[in-house]
């Protein structure tokens, strides 16, 4: 039995029960209660930046995490008290090579011409991140394609992450450094604290998400997913021969429905069960 465990998890409409789903009663305090463990190091992996990270913990009472990796992938935080958050320059140092020099300003100008894109709030845009809204009503592989023909020519090592914000209907597209996602950074982390595949879980519930739920990463998607990325999840998986790093909520969990913190509970259990068990019931 793995005496330690590095859990890893998405927020919006993974933890944060804010999609249309309902809550399981009492699943965000059982995982509280797991989180305090001395045996457990938590990782907020967001699309958030670090003032929505904050936001979310407190307008959510949500455990105050050990780091953050933020900004789809961009940014890591070392997070040692609430006010007291270290930006670790080693993965900037690690993502740049990359954009061999450029910014997200020198690249949107590769973009201004693509019909569609419509770039998001100076707010949502760093050094390492250029952001676009995109109708859901539009084709956006068209989109993705000529982005990415773009980018080759400009020998940019860069990665376009699709997802889509079903609170708004608005899709959602991050051009990122190649190695900047949220899996590459999980696996920074996890290699950077000394922890292994097995001693780590990831959980999820969109598209952007997609790359570690398919990944050798123990992963969890929790019962709230939309069908289509429940069914893109496994048809990945299967195609790569991951099936048993993926593990899909179903509820029953606890008499828990599988939504949200209920979903992590359950995959972590399926993972570890006598670790979770222990700690949930201590």
């Amino acid at each position: 039995m793995n005496q330690r465990l590095l859990i890893c998890t998405d927020l919006d409409r993974t933890l944060i029960p804010n999609g249309p789903q309902p809550e399981s009663e009492g699943a965000r305090e059982r995982f509280k209660q797991l989180c305090a463990s001395e045996t457990v190091l938590l990782a907020y992996v967001s699309g958030r930046d670090q003032s929505l990270v904050r936001d979310a913990i407190a307008d959510y009472s949500l455990p105050q995490p050990d780091y953050v990796i933020g900004d789809v992938g961009t940014s890591l935080y070392h997070v040692d008290t609430p006010d007291d958050w270290s930006h670790q320059t080693n993965w900037d140092e690690h993502i740049s090579q990359d954009w061999r020099g450029r910014s997200h300003q020198d690249l949107k100008q590769l973009f201004v011409d693509i019909t569609g894109l419509r770039l998001q709030e100076e707010a949502k845009q760093n050094r390492f991140k250029l952001s676009y809204y995109v109708s859901p009503d539009q084709a956006h592989q068209p989109i993705l394609d000529e982005m990415g023909l773009r980018l080759q020519r400009e020998k940019v090592a860069a990665s376009l992450v699709w997802s889509v914000d079903e609170t708004v209907n608005m899709g959602l597209l991050d051009v990122l450094p190649e190695r900047a996602t949220k899996y590459h950074a999980i696996d920074f982390l996890r290699e950077s604290l000394g922890y292994t595949l097995n001693e780590t879980v990831f959980s999820g519930d969109s598209g952007n998400d997609m790359e570690v739920l398919i990944s050798p990463i123990p992963a969890i998607l929790v019962a709230n997913a939309q069908p289509e990325v429940r069914q893109k999840a496994q048809q990945l998986v299967d195609e790569k021969g991951n099936g048993d790093s993926l593990y899909m909520a179903k509820g029953s969990f606890m008499a828990m429905n599988g939504n949200y913190s209920a979903g992590i509970l359950e995959g972590a259990a399926h993972y570890h069960p006598q670790l979770i068990s222990r700690l949930i019931n201590e």
